[in-house]
């Protein structure tokens, strides 16, 4: 595996002469800092000393023999102490660290079998450890206090089976025997059976992991995880058979072979790594690794450390595994460093999905781990440009910067996905912090991406709205696409409105071509309406009105209420565009609701004008309906200033309009039926006229018009269809008088029939009303008849309801709940 957690040196050599060769090998291993202890085949303890920092080669320091004959077993240093206790001969000896002499006071401790040092973690300040030992001849363990010059045996467990196996965790012993695993609680004495297993004692691993979990050599080849409660809270560890011995440095488990030690992640239960070591005998934990050890030799496995092996695996491509990796490894790390590690593998992790085309997957990865937005940029041909010089990329990305570059030139359709996924990024991430930090360079690269991808709808989006677009560099881009329109609103949104209005006008009058614009005029239109800079909107305004009056004079009309230009000034303007005037007169009167004179008159003359001038055309009606409506509505005009400017024209309907406005319905009357001949616009003149005035005013028109009409002989159906239709509006008597003696009954027996008919309904109606009345004047009388007659007490010192004075006057009044007051007193009171 290219993978290293663990680099392995060469620790120590034992020298030793062929004949010796046995009977010095190395047996067991202890260490303490820089307190290397060896345990031989001949009953030799060796202490070695590790170099230290600036030093190359270990120092051996005293040895002693312990016998002739028997190995060493065991080895455990107690620094509290200053002691090394050694197994040997089936007895506990404990020497000094240093000088590797007995100690006085402590004497063997014999038929020792096993044994584990810890501690007890008391609360007192004795200086003191607690010691393990299974005996080798009754099937019992001892629990022994160590102190620097005595030790006791303080309890005593009863086993069924010898242990072959101890493994230590505060209070907690795990207890391998021939065929099982137990578990055993030191101060109560109780134990819990685990799991069997069909194990040779030579392959029977129990070792503390920490935090009350020990790890076993389970049934199947399987390290199983279990902690001091007897549940196991990590998976199990699929390992190779034939397990010589297993140690925990977290977060690996290394497990050790005659040939071979492997190392496994406590994380994701995978193996890492493979280390070759020939004849391996046993391994031992240190602090920063293990010590494995053969006959001979002492080699170091030194954990690298957890920021190099995270590096190493991105640079693997492994990305996955770092971040399990550095999650595993949190709580060992300072939360500064942890949260910059994690960022950066979080971002290289989204390196992987982006050039394996994972984009959505890549995007979240980026925002979670804050990617410099131009680490992305830098990375696109034609974009990066956008970046500026000081940026120094802090990401080794050449190599596949190279390879995009590479699908840029030979694969469009796949960079055009690239592209796309850089517009998703560069959107999500312009909000957020990192991406206020380069804005800049973010704007300048969405607006030059939007225009490669001719996405049009952002594009604008962007330009038409505040940003930190760069002028040097995306004018040109925006000409060089014939992208007009958007450069007009990103001068716009960069204050330049003078320079905004002038690229749309280029676009407006064909010198500039935009095929991305639709209604470039009326953007000009609504732009100036909204401009504060009176200059800019007077400098444009000839060239918007000259291209359509009716659209332009919104320059004007469609101005924010508190931003509006001196209305004067505006009338003047327009009086060489007529159609502009009247639709800003129009926009003052109906809009506005002015009641300036001067406004009304010239509305109506405007109109007057421009129906005068529409005589032939199609769209008369449209402009002599408002030109009515204004004379017959407003009340602010002069009618006779415009009586004199239409009595000589051909608009009878008009001029009817503006008689009747002087009272003159007679002569409006006569206009409309011999001027403009129209019967039935003079019927409805009639009406018009008549809008809000009483009957009696209605019935004179009425009778004015059949007289206009009685008066020739060409309208004597007009005036016989005038009775027909209204006899409920005139009056029999009336119509009679006017009527020629040559009209026969029954030319108008059908007016006289409906006539009556109406004359006897309203008599009728009328009793109907009156016999109401009376019923309800009625109904008051009872209601009173019925009040008169109510009696009411009257006590001496009775108070008024109201002012609260004596009622002492015969007249009083009462109210509806029966309370008295006096009569003056009614008009105060409130019920």
């Amino acid at each position: 595996m290219d993978f290293k957690a663990f680099i392995q040196t060469h620790v120590y050599e034992k020298q030793a002469a062929p004949k010796e060769k046995d009977k010095s090998s190395i047996q067991c291993l202890e260490c303490d800092d820089r307190n290397l202890y060896i345990g031989t085949k001949d009953a030799t303890v060796l202490h070695l000393i590790c170099p230290s920092p600036g030093q190359s080669k270990i120092r051996e320091g005293r040895a002693r023999k312990l016998g002739s004959s028997n190995q060493v077993v065991q080895l455990r240093a107690v620094p509290l102490l200053n002691h090394l206790l050694v197994l040997w001969d089936r007895s506990v000896t404990a020497l000094n660290m240093f000088s590797l002499e007995p100690v006085p006071g402590l004497k063997k401790i014999q038929h020792v079998s096993l044994f584990e040092v810890y501690d007890p973690l008391l609360t007192t300040q004795t200086a003191c450890m607690e010691m393990v030992t299974s005996s080798s001849r009754r099937k019992v363990i001892r629990i022994h206090v160590v102190g620097v010059d005595s030790w006791e045996v303080v309890k005593e467990v009863s086993m069924l089976q010898d242990p072959v196996a101890l493994a230590v965790d505060g209070a907690c012993l795990c207890v391998a025997t021939s065929d099982r695993y137990l578990l055993c609680n030191i101060q109560t004495g109780s134990s819990e059976e685990l799991f069997p297993h069909n194990h040779s004692r030579q392959h029977v691993v129990a070792t503390s992991v920490g935090r009350g979990e020990f790890l076993l050599n389970g049934p199947g080849s399987l390290g199983m995880f279990v902690m001091k409660t007897g549940i196991c809270q990590r998976p199990p560890l699929q390992w190779p058979q034939e397990v010589l011995a297993a140690s925990v440095c977290f977060p690996y488990i290394l497990t050790l072979q005659p040939q071979v030690l492997s190392v496994y992640s406590m994380v994701d239960q995978q193996r890492k790594q493979i280390v070759g070591l020939s004849g391996a005998k046993g391994l031992l934990s240190t602090s920063d690794g293990v010590l494995v050890f053969t006959e001979r030799d002492i080699f170091s496995l030194r954990l690298v450390p957890f920021e190099e092996q995270i590096q190493a695996l991105v640079k693997l491509e492994r990305v996955e595994e770092a971040l399990l990796l550095l999650d595993g490894v949190q709580s060992r790390c300072p939360i500064d460093s942890y949260k910059e590690l994690h960022k950066a593998i979080t971002c290289l992790t989204g390196f992987v999905h982006f050039y394996q085309q994972g984009f959505s997957k890549a995007k979240d990865l980026f925002i979670n781990g804050e990617l410099d937005p131009r680490e992305i940029i830098r990375l696109y041909p034609d974009i990066q440009s956008c970046i500026g010089e000081d940026f120094q990329s802090q990401l080794d990305q050449e190599n596949k910067a190279r390879d995009l570059q590479v699908v840029w030139q030979e694969d469009r359709n796949t960079f055009h996905h690239y592209l796309g996924f850089l517009g998703d990024f560069l959107s999500a991430v312009k909000g957020t912090e990192k991406g206020l930090e380069c804005i800049k360079e973010v704007d300048c690269a969405l607006l030059r991406l939007y225009v490669e991808l001719e996405d049009n709808e952002n594009l604008q989006q962007l330009v038409a709205f505040p940003n930190e677009c760069s002028l040097t560099q995306c004018v040109p881009v925006l000409e060089q696409h014939d992208r007009f329109f958007a450069l007009g609103s990103l001068y716009q949104s960069h204050g330049n409105q003078i320079d905004a209005i002038k690229t749309w006008v280029k676009i407006a009058d064909d010198i500039h071509r935009d095929s991305f614009c639709s209604d470039v005029y009326g953007h000009i239109v609504w732009t100036l309406s909204q401009l504060q800079d009176r200059d800019a909107v007077w400098r444009f305004a000839d060239w918007t009105l000259q291209k359509n009056q009716e659209i332009g004079v919104q320059i004007f009309s469609r101005r924010p209420s508190d931003d509006r230009i001196e209305t004067e000034d505006v009338l003047a303007f327009l009086e060489k565009y007529p159609l502009a005037l009247l639709s800003y007169l129009e926009f003052l009167i109906h809009n506005l609701n002015s009641e300036e004179v001067r406004h009304h008159n010239r509305l109506a003359l405007a109109y007057v004008t421009q129906a005068l001038q529409q005589e032939e055309e199609a769209d008369l009606r449209k402009t002599r309906g408002k030109l009515q409506e204004q004379l017959w509505e407003s009340k602010f005009y002069d009618v006779t200033t415009v009586y004199e400017r239409v009595k000589s024209t051909t608009l009878h309907a008009e001029k009817a309009i503006l008689l009747s406005r002087m009272d003159e319905h007679s002569q409006a009357l006569q206009v409309l039926v011999h001027q403009e001949r129209d019967l039935q616009a003079a019927e409805g003149f009639c009406c018009r006229a008549s809008q809000g005035r009483d009957s009696q005013f209605r019935q004179t028109l009425l009778l004015t018009l059949l007289q206009i009409y009685l008066s020739s002989r060409d309208h004597t159906s007009a005036a016989v269809d005038l009775l027909n239709s209204n006899t409920r509006v005139f009056a029999a008597e009336k119509v009679i008088q006017l009527l020629p003696d040559s009209w026969s009954v029954q030319l108008v027996s059908q007016f006289f029939v409906g006539s009556l008919r109406e004359t006897l309904h309203q008599r009728r109606m009328a009793r109907l009303q009156k016999a109401l009345s009376q019923t309800e004047l009625m109904r008051h009388k009872v209601v009173w008849t019925q009040a008169s007659q109510t009696k009411f007490r009257l006590d001496k010192g009775q108070k008024c309801k109201v002012c609260q004075r004596d009622l002492g006057e015969p007249q009083f009044a009462c109210n509806l709940s029966g309370e008295l007051m006096h009569t003056s007193c009614t008009g105060f009171s409130s019920s």
